[in-house]
């Protein structure tokens, strides 16, 4: 029976608990790289990790409290119940500030936020005209290029010549002409209508508020 168990114990700490260790370190290596992820992301020393032999120290108020050594710029940070923040490394002398790095980091992280949610991301939009469109689905096309144009975005306007109607291709320019003409108030042409292959495109961007003045 000790024989026995003896095997059954001799296999565990054999197989099983070198999984059970390498799967633990591997959660903690994780968790390290992530954390130094996000702090590089904010490109901060912060307290013990702020390796310089002196710094010029910046009151929690703005206050220039001096170059101090990293030890004594700690204590005066540990004594006013802050952190030290490194926050110009290559400074001749590297200043840290006091803060509440903690409190700092979700404002940063709120105002990223915010600037992602206000970013305006400009899409170009493709109209596709054919060399016989009538003029109902022309006037649908054109509304439909002036609100991508109003709402900030690029417009291309491309046509296809099928068979034979490559041969009359320039003769579909003036109606490129007269699409981008009926946008003149919303929209300027970057290109003008250029023949690639069987295909012809016209490029056009909207008019900030600045130039509609």
């Amino acid at each position: 029976m000790n024989i026995i168990l003896d095997n059954i114990l001799m296999s565990f700490f054999k197989w099983v608990m070198p999984t059970f260790f390498h799967s633990c370190l591997r959660k903690i290596l994780e968790v390290k790289v992530i954390s130094k992820s996000v702090d590089k992301k904010f490109d901060n020393l912060v307290n013990e990790d702020i390796e310089f032999e002196n710094v010029l120290v910046i009151s929690e108020t703005g206050e220039q409290l001096g170059v101090m050594s990293r030890v004594d710029a700690l204590n005066v940070a540990d004594e006013r119940g802050y952190d030290l923040v490194c926050v110009a490394p290559n400074a001749p002398t590297p200043v840290c500030k006091l803060m509440d790095y903690s409190k700092y980091r979700y404002d940063q992280l709120k105002k990223a936020k915010e600037a992602k949610k206000n970013q305006k991301i400009i899409e170009t939009k493709e109209i596709r005209l054919s060399p016989t469109i009538d003029v109902g689905d022309f006037n649908t096309k054109q509304k439909a290029a002036r609100k991508f144009l109003q709402d900030g975005n690029k417009v291309k306007v491309s046509c296809r010549f099928r068979g034979r109607m490559i041969d009359h291709a320039e003769n579909t320019k003036p109606l490129f002409a007269k699409f981008a003409e009926g946008l003149a108030d919303v929209g300027k042409v970057d290109q003008e209508a250029y023949l690639d292959g069987r295909n012809m495109f016209m490029a056009m961007s909207p008019i900030t508020d600045k130039k509609k003045k």
